[in-house]
């Protein structure tokens, strides 16, 4: 085990330690257990508690926002953008930005310190220390209360179960497309040495494969890559946990004679692997894929390093759009050509395509008792999330100021070339969104790409793997879920790298059986049992 494994390991146990001994407090401090919630929320406040005139007539709102970044550079608490947030919702907002890459591990010691903010994005509604502390009332139940909102009413019934603990919503979800994951590539290099569009593995491998040998940015230098990747394993939209389903292996848990069964002990998971080691030991990857920071994740596409990321697949047009604008400051660009393409995946063994679903949400917006404690203060707190989702406030999240950082081109929005004022500005503000009822934001103009990504996203619908287990809540896993992936995770790392072989996989499937995981596939078996056809 490297150092930085070892480090990350204990940080991680350190965490769930902390959780589980401040759980209690932070309930405590919350004023009572989820049982204590408004016997009558209706009755809690006479509708959205941030708008008209009751609203100007308030103190203004004070926030405090715990959100992910995904750049380096994020908005300031006195940026024009906020300030305009602000002003449009009579509120004072202190954001605290944290790194997407290490966002779990910063939940989870804020979660334990008490010192929670108003407002805390919850990335894995499932996770352990997120459920333990949901159960023990340090959130509020929030479903009883959105009838009263004009937007959030509108949440979409299936993603409020989806993203439910036990049947309760313990935060807003921020929707997403169902069939958002796929592939973006340079296409541009794949023109150059030659390549069509890849449909199956083997093309996969053969595009990554000439995105290494044959200088496909035609420098004459050996300076390229196939495929960036980075540390972070996601949920539902890591490299690996897309490219996974290619060769067949389900998502997260499959069925086999009526019993669920995790997804490591398919054959085709160690196959899966078994290829992202060639990708590895042949150099078409990122050598540094374990540590490499997913703030940087498009960097080496935009560079001409890389060529190709799988993630989700609108990030196609925003890679898209940062090379033409790196092109445009060296008077290269041309402006009506794309540079990236994107595809929704490739046929493995079977002939068929197996993509990645999202659970219709990318993580809840959830709101401490131990920070805002009384029913008054929710409901002016939950007026606030209902009012960015007006059409006009998402435009501002998603875009920033007309004529500052975008400007009318027709229906659509135009973004200034000037990236440096987006990402210090504007970019990330758009994670406070939940697209309740829906995205009713500006689009930038729809060009081919986009219009493309639409397509594809439309089309994965049909071939998405669905987790059977989405909806089950397990004790064990509440309690030693953690432990049990982190052992899964640092196993296919080292596998991949070299630092263990085949043998010592299964060992590590071993250890993850006798320290919880047969415990965990009874309980969920159990589970199963109550509600298969």
């Amino acid at each position: 085990m490297s150092r930085h494994t070892r480090m990350g390991t204990m940080k991680r146990w350190l965490s769930v330690w902390l959780v589980a001994a401040m759980i209690a407090a932070i309930a405590g401090c919350g004023g009572g257990s989820s049982g204590d919630t408004a016997a009558d929320p209706a009755s809690a406040g006479n509708g959205n508690g941030n708008e008209g005139k009751e609203q100007a007539e308030q103190a203004p709102l004070d926030l405090t926002i715990m959100l992910p970044i995904f750049k380096t550079n994020y908005p300031k608490d006195d940026g024009p953008v906020v300030e305009e947030i602000e002003k449009r919702t009579n509120s004072n907002i202190h954001f605290e930005w944290v790194p997407n890459a290490s966002y779990a591990d910063k939940f989870n010691i804020t979660l334990a310190s008490g010192k929670l903010p108003s407002i805390i994005y919850v990335g894995d509604v499932k996770a352990p220390s997120f459920v333990s502390a949901a159960k023990s009332g340090a959130f509020w139940e929030v479903g009883p209360y959105l009838q009263q909102f004009p937007n959030l009413s509108g949440a979409n019934p299936v993603i409020m179960e989806n993203s439910s603990i036990e049947g309760k919503n313990y935060g807003i979800y921020r929707g997403r497309v169902l069939g958002r994951n796929g592939i973006a590539f340079r296409k541009d290099w794949l023109d150059n040495v030659g390549l069509e569009t890849p449909q199956t593995v083997d093309d996969f491998y053969n595009m990554l494969k000439a995105f290494k040998e044959q200088d496909p940015d035609k420098n004459g230098q050996n300076d390229t890559y196939g495929m960036v990747l980075v540390k972070w394993t996601g949920q539902w939209a890591s490299g690996f946990d897309t490219i996974k389903l290619w060769f067949g292996t389900p998502n997260k848990w499959g069925v086999v004679d009526g019993k669920l069964v995790p997804e490591h002990q398919y054959p085709e998971y160690v196959e899966a692997l078994k290829f992202m080691k060639k990708l590895y030991d042949e150099k078409l990857i990122n050598s540094d894929f374990a540590v490499m920071d997913s703030a940087k994740w498009v960097d080496p596409i935009v560079n001409n390093k890389a060529g190709v990321i799988v993630d989700v697949v609108d990030v196609g047009a925003r890679i898209d759009d940062k090379i033409h604008a790196a092109l445009a400051k060296e008077g290269k660009d041309e402006p009506d050509r794309h540079y990236i393409d994107v595809l929704g995946g490739v046929t493995g063994a079977d002939g068929k395509l197996h993509t990645l679903p999202t659970s219709g949400f990318a993580g809840i917006l959830a709101i401490p008792k131990s920070s805002v404690k009384t029913e008054e203060e929710l409901m002016r707190v939950l007026g606030f999330l209902d009012q960015l989702n007006e059409p006009e406030m998402q435009t501002l999240l998603n875009f920033g100021l007309e004529g500052i950082h975008y400007n009318p081109v027709g229906e659509f929005v135009e973004p200034i070339k000037d990236t440096v004022k987006l990402e210090s500005e504007v970019e990330g503000l758009n994670q406070m969104l939940g697209f309740i009822p829906e995205d009713h934001a500006k689009k930038v103009k729809q060009t081919p790409l986009r219009i493309k990504q639409t397509e594809v996203q439309k089309a994965n619908e049909e071939f998405i793997v669905t987790n059977p287990a989405e909806s089950f809540i397990s004790t064990v896993y509440s309690q030693k879920g953690q432990q049990l992936d982190n052992i899964i995770n640092d196993a296919r790392i080292k596998f991949i790298v070299g630092q263990i072989d085949e043998a010592g996989l299964m060992s590590a499937f071993e250890v993850w059986r006798k320290t919880g995981g047969d415990d965990l596939v009874k309980e969920m078996n159990d589970l199963y049992n109550q509600v298969k056809p």
